[in-house]
């Protein structure tokens, strides 16, 4: 067997990508069903680029957020309406109660502290300098200090956080 490994003609990492997200549009999809509660201790963390295409969020959002944005989803969200393309949320920043429309290609993580689960998704990255900004807070967490999105999905002790990243030859 050669080290070298074919170009395929195949998008593989596509297509996984693309069934990977809609693992999210699934499980957002049954939350809207039950009416937005979540069951139990269920609660997420989703990461997103602010500048991807189809994102729209509030001027004030995309100024303190340019590149890369997570909100939560537990106590305080509303209006979850999940499309097949996306889904849009209601929720407080701030004391200011904001709607974002969120494209599913526009995620980058998706993580459920709960139950040690994660998936990470290969960036859409028009420019691959992302600007410096805050850690992003919303109204919506419990005690207002949830753990830490890196520290969840960077964990190597058999959790069940998903990371695809196929590494495309250039």
């Amino acid at each position: 067997m050669s080290d070298n490994t074919p170009d395929s003609l195949i998008p593989y990492d596509e297509i996984v990508q693309e069934a990977l997200r809609a693992v999210v549009g699934r499980v957002l999809g049954s939350v809207q069903e039950t009416g937005g509660s979540l069951p139990g201790a269920h609660h997420f963390y989703i990461t997103f680029k602010t500048g991807a295409p189809g994102v729209d969020i509030p001027k004030s959002l995309r100024e303190r957020f340019p590149d890369e944005m997570t909100i939560v989803l537990q106590n305080k969200f509303w209006d979850l309406n999940v499309r097949e393309d996306g889904f849009s949320v209601g929720l407080s920043f701030n004391q200011i109660p904001s709607k974002l429309n969120i494209p599913f290609a526009a995620i980058t993580a998706f993580v459920d502290p709960a139950v040690d689960f994660g998936l990470q998704f290969q960036a859409i990255v028009e420019d691959d300098t992302p600007a410096e900004h805050d850690d992003a807070t919303n109204d919506g967490s419990a005690d207002g200090d949830g753990p830490d999105l890196a520290d969840i999905t960077s964990s190597e002790d058999g959790s069940n956080v998903v990371t695809v990243d196929f590494g495309r030859k250039k």
